[in-house]
């Protein structure tokens, strides 16, 4: 505090009492009003008052001051009178001090008026920030300064603490005297522990164990297992909430006659933490007696609805299960059309046989029809491109799931607010309803320039612009550019999704796509080993078959040349000892043109961001329309979306794939068979899609290992029992590989089961959500490579270097540092002073690894994170089933752009 110590000596406010404030001592201050209303004068005969005078006013009027007292000149004046002047200007709360002196006729009314608020000052608050304490209390600077008003203050503080669940919190007001009657009103709080709920205790329950029923309250114990959880400090209307959840708790188990018979919060003595007790009355427990259906709707008959009620005669009585099948009722009368249906269940309870019989009463109410479809709160989107995703019109029966299918479908465009409703509304007549969709739109454009950094692709810059309700028609226009160290890309993209405002969606991209790719060496050291670039276009066109199935037709066209770097080559030609025979088979320029469908039945209720619903894909693609690569890729996608409640949505994934090759055999340089289906053309596992794995971490992978060397640079041999050398020790740990180059497989399977975790809502509109996950999957099916094994002392380890028309030549050493001349060999060989010109390759062998449908497993955690700087996700996964070959890692990120 400033150095003011003296002045609040002297100042402090006194008086100032609020539940669990502390209270501050001192003198009393000027602003303390007189503890008792002075007498205006001795008992005497009563005179009457000629003049009024009013003394000590600063800033209000003597005329204002006046008007605030009822006598007036010419009213008789007694000592009632005076006293009763001082009480009607204290009560003004503008006025420290009053006095009232008469003398004959004349009234001297002397008055100190309150101070000005010159600041106000917070002192102690961490938890509470000034300026939400400001938003609570009453005083305001240049304001005038009233005690009432200040212990108001004190108690809406305190009870803004108590609201964080900080009983033990306490403030204590001080004021500042200034010059010019202006004061600073200091308010030194301590905020104190926040109060948590040290026990829990339940009297009355017999059926179910303490443990069981706080099981059931939002409420928890405080307890180092709940060391993260917020639900442990205390909250009035949470008691009263878990109260409720009793309540239900014990109805859904048959205990009709439940009650809570009282809930008390207790202080402990050092008042930081409660306790909180309820008394309870369980009751019997019931069972189901006779469950009819009375239905006065004509299509509606009892005998049927009885045949979709879930309870039987006998079963436990459950009210969460009367209350589901009341709006399952509902909801089939909705389907016939009756809008407004509504089913009252009606209890018989017969306490004799603890059985309660219940009886459904669907009244009469007349078939529903559309009456007008209203659309509110658009204003950047066309009508039409709501009114078509509707699955009623104007003068159609009404039908409730067709309503709820309408709003998923409008959900689902992502151009809305998420959470709203088709609300009903009653019609012109009755047998009329109003069906109005309060939409509120969001963005549905973005304009991003994004750098960032992957674990996958290292630096990475994206700049990208894209318009999914372009003109307001639900057209989808895009272009995006990018750029990292591994890859590099250009796309436009235009998607029209009602073609002449027929179910007929037709899209289509051009892109440029520039793609290296890269395997390990010496551990973490990236090795460029092919690049390709494609560029090519596709056009989609899109056909709804039924409500929830569509099909979606493709064709494709484009050219991909695949290339090797300079140091892949020996003398023009690409060298299988350095590059391995499978890149060498790889490079060169071909051309895809393909056509394609995909099948897709889809009941997610929202495809952005799913929540319960089914969708199963299946795509095929025919290659060999022209071109020259033929092949036939079939992959199966299915998705299962289960929502637990709470936030809690689950979801199973499994897809797979295989590719066929009708290109028959295939030969490579050296006359070897390969596969016949091109190393581009192949499937992968890894990053992104299987966590816990090197991106293309999963599956057959050819490994080049070099041969051991002792310190001194030999070759370490392998000898028999006779001493006889049988070969050479290898070095097969990763660190130390030449090579370790993924080749893809045929076939593949991917499965997920990943559970996301509700947050509060202050994570949720951070973008954050978090899930945990398990994925299972491999990949497999390709033709065993030709593989080369060079060991120690074989031939091939020293070759000559060829001139450009492929002879042998003679290196004569150059004088004095200067550069050797290279001449062609003869057939003698090198004369004497030259030598042969030639190389020395290390020893090394490949071997073919992770061809095998044998799963690999990883389960994790991830977090998704809506940045300011792009899309971010971060997943921690652990590989607990490898394979011989697969390249495990524990954690990836990726900021700035999307895979």
């Amino acid at each position: 505090m400033r150095p003011l110590s003296a002045l609040l000596a002297g100042t402090m406010l006194t008086g100032l009492s609020a539940p669990l404030a502390a209270q501050s001592t001192g003198a009393p201050a000027p602003a303390q009003p007189a503890p008792e209303a002075q007498p205006a004068s001795v008992a005497a005969p009563a005179e009457t008052i000629t003049q009024i005078n009013v003394v000590g006013s600063q800033r209000i009027e003597p005329d204002t001051v006046r008007s605030y007292i009822k006598p007036r000149p010419g009213d008789p004046y007694t000592a009632e009178v005076g006293d009763q002047i001082i009480k009607d200007l204290f009560a003004t709360e503008l006025f420290a001090d009053v006095t009232v002196r008469q003398a004959g006729g004349v009234v001297t009314i002397e008055v100190k008026e309150n101070p000005v608020i010159n600041r106000i000052i917070f002192e102690g608050n961490k938890r509470l920030k000034e300026d939400k304490i400001l938003k609570e209390i009453r005083l305001a600077p240049r304001q005038i300064f009233t005690r009432s008003k200040v212990r108001a203050d004190v108690a809406r503080i305190i009870e803004l603490y108590r609201r964080q669940g900080r009983y033990a919190a306490t403030v204590d007001p001080q004021m500042v005297m200034l010059d010019q009657n202006r004061v600073d009103i200091v308010y030194a709080i301590v905020e104190g522990a926040k109060s948590r709920v040290q026990q829990i205790n339940i009297i009355g329950n017999e059926k179910f164990k303490d443990d069981r029923l706080r099981g059931e309250m939002a409420t928890k114990q405080s307890r180092l297992t709940s060391f993260f959880s917020s639900n442990t400090s205390f909250d009035p209307d949470r008691l009263a909430y878990d109260q409720q959840k009793l309540r239900q708790f014990y109805l859904t188990e048959g205990y009709a006659d439940f009650r809570v018979v009282s809930a008390i919060a207790e202080l402990t003595p050092d008042k930081r933490d409660f306790i909180i007790t309820y008394v309870v009355e369980e009751g019997e427990r019931y069972k189901y007696g006779d469950v009819k259906v009375e239905s006065d709707l004509r299509d509606f008959k009892p005998d049927f609805a009885k045949t979709i009620l879930p309870m039987k005669k006998g079963d436990w009585y459950n009210a969460k299960q009367v209350e589901d099948t009341v709006n399952g009722l509902n909801e089939t009368a909705g389907l016939l059309g009756y809008a407004f249906a509504e089913s009252d269940p009606q209890f018989e309870r017969d306490a004799e046989k603890k059985e309660m019989n219940l009886t459904f009463r669907i009244a009469e109410t007349p078939r529903v029809y559309v009456e007008r479809i209203n659309i509110n709160g658009n204003t950047i989107t066309q009508d039409k491109v709501v009114r078509r995703e509707f699955r009623l019109q104007e003068g159609d029966p009404f039908n409730s799931f067709q309503v709820k299918r309408s709003k998923d479908r409008i959900q689902s465009l992502g151009y809305f607010q998420e959470k709203f409703e088709i609300d009903q509304k009653p019609g012109s007549t009755p047998d009329r309803v109003v069906l109005e969709a309060n939409l509120e739109e969001k963005p549905t454009g973005s304009l991003s320039l994004s750098a960032g950094f992957s674990s996958l692709e290292r630096f990475i810059v994206n700049a990208s612009i894209e318009q999914n309700n372009f003109r307001g028609l639900g057209q989808t226009l895009s272009a995006s550019v990018n750029y990292s160290s591994y890859s590099k890309s250009i796309e436009l993209g235009f998607a029209e999704p009602y073609l002449f405002d027929r179910n007929i969606a037709l899209g289509g991209n051009i892109f440029r796509r520039d793609y290296s790719s890269f395997n390990f060496v010496n551990g973490n050291d990236r090795n460029t080993t092919y690049s390709q670039v494609s560029t090519g276009f596709q056009l989609r066109l899109g056909i709804p078959i039924t409500e929830f199935m569509q099909l979606q037709t493709r064709y494709s066209l484009s050219v991909d040349d695949v290339g090797l770097g300079a140091q892949y080559f020996t003398n023009g030609v690409c060298d299988p000892l350095i590059a391995g025979r499978f890149l060498c088979d790889a490079i060169g320029t071909r051309t895809t043109s393909s056509i394609g469908y995909s099948l897709v039945h889809s009941t997610l209720d929202n495809g952005i961001r799913p929540t319960r619903g089914n969708r199963l894909v299946l795509n095929q693609d025919f290659a060999g329309l022209g071109g020259s690569v033929k092949y036939l890729r079939t992959r199966l996608n299915a998705d299962k979306y289960v929502n637990l409640g709470q936030g809690f949505v689950v979801n199973f994934s499994a897809e797979g794939g295989y590719i066929h090759s009708f290109e028959g055999k295939r030969l490579d340089a050296s006359g070897n068979e390969v596969d016949p289906v091109r190393l581009i053309d192949r499937f992968y596992l890894g990053q992104p899609q299987f966590r816990g794995f090197d991106i293309r971490g999963v599956g057959p992978r050819v490994q080049r290992q070099a041969y051991a060397t002792d310190a001194t640079g030999a070759y370490i041999p392998i000898k028999d029992a006779n001493g006889n050398i049988t070969g050479y020790q290898v070095n097969t740990e990763r660190k130390q590989l030449l090579a370790d180059d993924a080749i893809g497989g045929r076939a593949y399977y991917l499965g997920h089961i990943e559970m996301q975790i509700p947050l509060g809502s202050g994570a949720r509109e951070l973008g954050l959500r978090p899930s945990v996950f398990m994925d299972v999957g491999a990949v497999f099916g390709v033709k065993r490579p030709t593989l080369i094994n060079l060991p120690p002392n074989s031939p091939g380890l020293i070759r000559d270097i060829l001139d450009t028309q492929g002879r042998a030549q003679c290196l004569t050493p150059g004088q004095n540092g200067a550069a050797g001349t290279l001449s062609v060999r003869p057939s003698t060989g090198c004369p004497t002073g030259t030598t042969n010109y030639t190389q020395t390759l290390p020893a090394f062998r490949e071997v073919f690894l992770g061809d095998t449908p044998k799963p690999r497993l990883s389960v994790g955690f991830g977090v998704n994170w809506n940045s300011p700087f792009g899309p971010f996700r971060i997943d921690v996964a652990k590989a607990l089933i490898t394979q011989k070959g697969d390249d495990p890692q524990l954690i990836t990120f990726n900021v700035g752009t999307q895979f």
